[in-house]
């Protein structure tokens, strides 16, 4: 009767039969040596996984580096090759003779197979016709067979680095997979993210010169680095009107993330839209009619215009019909509030403006570039902002670019970067502001279909909204040390390579385990090095080479202005980025109506048409100072009223991209 044999037997009997032929000379380090291919013979197989025996040790005929963690070998089935990953080996006697030959066990997942094709190709896929069977060889992965993996035959694939198993062969992805899909970078502080982040970037650019990228950035690291096709734009070179902002968006920023007062939101719900209705018709601003029978189809969530001064004025004439009732008191907070917020020197790029008109294609056409200009990135700095009033900003953005890709019927296509994401997206939902995860929720979503598309920086994937993580279908994960946020990714990788979590906590700077839409399979892979000058942040790792190297004389005036004025002023040569100014040079679609106020401050850039009375040597003189608003309130409307009636909107000249502003707005509203 024949004896069966365990799988242990068949790998030692293979072991001990080894075929001679196999042996290669290969030659390493200058030297001739006979390498065995056919070391190992698999002696269990579950479908997902293999277990092969082999010999290794001093005494061992073939090379002692073939079998390690993070290796790729392959496997002799007929004329196929499986391939896959070793995550484990380990000895079964837990013994190591150092004289003598021991044999090792080397767990492996297997991710596909390479076929060859009648004409001698070799080509992968991610299926496996036939799974190897006892005793079947393995051995160290060809080049031709690695090759077959990560080289991808679509020509819009680019390189960002090399395997880490092959210098020789260079990672590739597909960028209008890594666009369309979606995708995340995620990794713990200081492993080379926002480096790897800027290298994406900029092959993105180089291949899809078409897209807009707008970068979300809390840290201020991006403007040095896409010096050529990046401006700039912070609190000190924005004009991001009030008016933009929809409802919820206004009222996160007047209750500074604090709860709000339901009766006041209600309140303004009401008062905004008569508020814009009143700008509309601003030719005879003295004879409105009562408050309860003005009517209006906007809404407070319309993007259109109107005065700050309006809305306070109407609730001063509410206050005033209610005497003795029980809503009086909050509407006197409302006003409070927002002749407080008005006043605040932080929120200038908000309220800063003497002139209010419509702004709305120079906000849009800026930051979202359009047309171009040879800069396809702004790289959004939100460091000096105030930081209560982020996620309101972020909000904005994010929605506009949203809309403004949806009433473009995709011709806008914008890829939005978000910087540490797990601020505005967070796991928890009670945290964040729900308007702002929102409008990335819609964009991670919906994006693909309108051309706007979502990329995702992270170190704390576990404290991101996983629903967002999901829709990331191409995910860059560096060194991860925490296990929760290791258990995260491993549930995002779908199909093979799940061990590769197991390497996560050990990937050098700059190494990462790729996986998604993007690439062909998982890889172990190397970012490109990008030269000093070029990295994100420069500008600071500069200035501290300065300090330490005792070359660099710290302007201390300065820096106690910037820490009380949240930013950096245009005129101070502390600011090494000054020339970037957000100011557009076309002219304000709507004339612009003067805004009764002007809060202290320094002086800033506007892009909006001034009227007449502005330009004026006595504006000064006319336009009272924020201590007498109410007196401004009651009786200054009849200055206002100087522009005269708005003009029909003209439709402007078609950019280089073929978008006509006027229409392009007019759709963007009626969204709204």
């Amino acid at each position: 009767m024949r004896k069966e044999l365990t799988g242990d037997e068949i790998g030692e009997f293979a072991l001990d039969n080894v075929d001679d032929s196999r042996f290669e000379t290969v030659e390493v380090d200058g030297k001739i040596i006979q390498r065995n291919r056919a070391e190992g013979y698999v002696i269990e197989c579950d479908g997902e996984h293999a277990v092969i025996a082999a010999k290794a040790g001093r005494a061992a005929k073939g090379s002692q580096d073939y079998w390690a963690v993070g290796q790729m070998i392959s496997i002799r089935v007929g004329e196929n090759r499986p391939v896959g990953l070793i995550y484990r080996v380990d000895v079964p006697v837990k013994t190591w003779n150092a004289d003598d030959q021991n044999t090792i066990h080397i767990y492996v997942e297997l991710i596909g197979e390479v076929r060859m094709e009648a004409d001698g190709k070799a080509t992968f896929t991610n299926g496996i016709s036939g799974f190897p069977y006892m005793g079947a060889t393995a051995h160290r992965i060809r080049a031709l067979d690695l090759q077959a993996i990560y080289v991808a035959s679509r020509s819009n694939a680019v390189s960002i680095g090399h395997l880490s198993q092959d210098p020789s062969i260079p990672a590739l992805i597909n960028i209008d997979n890594l666009l369309a899909r979606h995708f995340a970078v995620v990794g713990t502080t200081g492993v080379g993210k926002t480096t790897a982040v800027t290298l994406l970037l900029r092959k993105i650019v180089e291949k899809r010169p078409d897209i807009r990228i707008l970068v979300l950035d809390p840290h201020s690291e991006f403007s040095t680095a896409f010096p050529d096709d990046a401006i700039t734009v912070d609190a000190n070179r924005l004009d991001l009107p009030f008016w933009v902002f929809k409802q919820e968006e206004l009222v996160d920023v007047i209750y500074r993330g604090q709860p709000p007062i339901p009766a006041e939101v209600d309140a303004l719900r009401d008062f905004i839209p008569i508020a814009k209705e009143r700008f509309k018709n601003s030719s005879s601003p003295s004879s409105h009619l009562l408050l309860k029978r003005e009517v209006t189809s906007l809404t407070a969530d319309t993007p259109v215009p109107y005065r700050m001064a309006d809305l306070l004025a109407i609730i001063e004439e509410r206050i005033g019909q209610l005497e003795g009732k029980a809503e009086r008191p909050h509407l006197k907070s409302l006003r409070n509030r927002l002749e407080s917020l008005i006043n605040d020197p932080r929120f200038h790029f908000m309220f800063g403006n003497r002139t209010i008109g419509d702004t709305l294609p120079q906000i849009l056409g800026h930051v979202f570039r359009i047309p171009q200009e040879g800069k396809p990135i702004c790289v959004f700095e939100m460091s000096n902002l105030p930081s209560e009033v982020v996620n309101a900003v972020a909000s904005v953005l994010c929605r506009m670019a949203f809309d403004l890709a949806l009433s473009s019927d995709g011709a806008i296509q914008t890829l939005v970067i978000c910087e540490e994401a797990h601020r505005y997206i967070p796991s928890d939902r009670g945290a964040g502001f729900w308007p702002t995860r929102q409008a990335i929720a819609r964009i991670a979503k919906e994006g693909r279909k309108y051309g706007v598309y979502l990329g995702v920086v992270t170190q704390r994937p576990g404290e991101l909204d996983q629903t967002i993580l999901s829709q990331c279908n191409t995910v860059f994960a560096m060194r991860l040390g925490n296990e929760h946020d290791q258990q995260i990714i491993k549930k995002a990788i779908t199909g093979a390579a799940r061990s590769t979590v197991s390497f996560l906590s050990s990937v050098a700077n700059r190494e990462c385990i790729a996986f998604g839409e993007a690439l062909h399979t998982p890889m172990r892979m190397m970012f490109e090095t990008i030269a000093a000058k070029d990295l994100p942040g420069a500008h600071i790792y500069e200035q501290q080479a300065k300090a330490k190297a005792g070359t660099y004389q710290i302007p201390l005036s300065s820096v106690i202005q910037r820490m009380r004025e949240g930013g950096v002023d245009h005129d101070d040569p502390f600011d090494e980025t000054a020339e970037n100014h957000f100011l557009p040079q076309a002219p304000s679609v709507e004339p612009a109506h003067s805004e009764p106020h002007a809060a202290p401050g320094r002086e800033r850039q506007e892009w909006s048409a001034r009227a007449t009375a502005s330009d004026s040597p006595d504006y000064s003189r006319r336009a009272p100072k924020f201590s007498r608003l109410h007196e401004s309130l009651s009786g200054g409307y009849a200055e206002q009223a100087e522009t005269g009636r708005h003009a029909p909107e003209t439709n402007r000249e078609p950019d280089q991209s073929g978008f006509s502003s006027s229409d392009l707005i007019r759709s963007f509203r009626k969204q709204r």
